[in-house]
C-alpha cells in the first residue's frame, strides 16, 4: 500500500494509491483521519491496511482520484515528534562490511519539524554559508511507540518507508564535527515524500536501491544491502535509548552529495515509489536575518 499526502483546496490531505491515481482517505467513508500523522497516531494504519488487503484495493478503481501525473504532493506531515538522522552508513561493496570494527556505532544528529518541506518545494540556500550540499536517502517512518525493543521486532513498528532529501552546509559541519546538527537545521533542508510505502508492500528492504540525481542525472547511487547500520538494527538502536513515537522519522544515510546552487533540481530515487524532486534557490542573506 502506498499513502500520499495531496495538495487540494488549499489544504493537504492524506491519500492513497489506486490504480488510476491517488484517492483521498476521505472519499473512502468510514471517518478515516484526513492527514497521515493522525491516522498513524491514532493506530489505524493496521486497520486501513488490512481493508486494503481485503478488498479495499479493488474498490479503489470505483473511487474519484487525482492522475500521478496531476498531482500536487505536500510533505507525508509537517510536524513529527522527531527527526532523527545517521551518516556514513553505506560501503562501496557488500563485502567490506566484514571490515567494519566490532561495537562501532552510527553517527547520529538530529533535525527540527521546521526544515521539513515537500516535493516541488524549494530548498533554499542560504547566502554566506558556504557550500550547501544534498543527499538522497531512503526514511523510515514509525508507525507505534515503542522502546527497547530487539532488531526482530523492529519491521512490527514501522510503519514504512519514504525518500528524503537531507540537506547539509557542508563548510559549517567541515570547521568542527561538532557543529553537524547546526549545519542540517537551516529550514527547508529535508524534503520528505512523495509517497510511504508500507512494510508489508516492501519485500526485502535490502533489495532497495537509493541514487541521488541532479539536473536530470544520476550522481550517485547504491543498494540498502551495503549498509553499515541496515533499517532493522537502526531502529532497535535509536528505541534503545529513547521512545521512538508515531510518525518519528529516521534518515538512514546517502550513497552520496551533491552540491547546490540557485537553479538546480536535485531527486531521490527509490525504486518501487514515486521519485522525490526539489528546485533550488537562493535565500538573500537579509532573509535569514533575526527580526527585531
Amino acid at each position: 500500500m502506498k499513502l500520499a499526502t495531496l495538495k487540494t483546496g488549499g489544504t493537504e490531505k492524506a491519500a492513497i494509491r489506486g490504480p488510476h491515481g491517488y484517492v483521498l482517505l476521505e472519499a473512502l467513508g468510514g471517518g478515516w483521519p484526513t492527514d497521515l500523522l493522525t491516522l498513524l497516531r491514532e493506530g489505524k494504519l493496521d486497520e486501513l491496511t488490512a481493508w486494503y488487503r481485503g478488498g479495499g484495493e479493488q474498490e479503489l478503481a470505483a473511487k474519484p482520484a487525482v492522475a500521478v501525473e496531476e498531482a500536487s504532493f505536500g510533505p507525508l506531515y509537517r510536524e513529527p515528534s522527531k527527526i532523527w538522522g545517521i551518516g556514513m552508513n553505506y560501503v562501496i561493496e557488500e563485502s567490506e562490511l566484514a571490515l567494519v570494527p566490532p561495537g562501532e556505532e552510527p553517527v547520529g544528529f538530529m533535525k527540527p519539524a521546521t526544515t521539513l518541506i515537500g516535493p516541488g518545494e524549494s530548498i533554499q540556500v542560504p547566502e554566506g554559508f558556504g557550500e550547501i550540499t544534498a543527499e538522497a536517502e531512503l526514511a523510515i517512518v514509525i508507525g507505534k511507540s515503542c522502546r527497547g525493543i530487539t532488531e526482530a521486532e523492529a519491521p512490527s513498528v514501522v510503519a514504512g518507508f519514504t525518500t528524503a532529501l537531507d540537506m547539509t552546509a557542508s563548510d559549517i559541519h567541515a570547521r568542527n564535527p561538532r557543529f553537524l546538527t547546526r549545519a542540517k537545521s537551516f529550514d527547508t533542508f529535508l524534503s520528505i515524500g512523495p509517497e510511504l510505502i508500507t512494510v508489508d508492500e516492501v519485500g526485502d528492504v535490502l533489495d532497495l536501491e537509493v541514487a541521488t540525481a541532479q539536473d536530470g542525472v544520476v550522481k550517485h547511487t547504491n543498494r540498502i544491502r551495503n549498509m553499515r547500520f541496515r533499517p532493522w538494527y537502526t531502529v532497535a538502536f535509536h528505541a534503545a535509548f529513547m521512545t521512538l513515537m508515531p510518525g518519528d522519522i529516521i534518515l538512514t544515510g546517502t550513497p552520496g552529495a551533491v552540491v547546490i546552487r540557485d537553479g538546480d533540481v536535485v531527486e531521490c530515487h527509490v525504486n518501487g515509489l514515486q521519485p522525490l524532486v526539489n528546485p533550488v534557490a537562493a535565500l538573500p542573506a537579509a532573509a535569514g536575518a533575526v527580526a527585531g
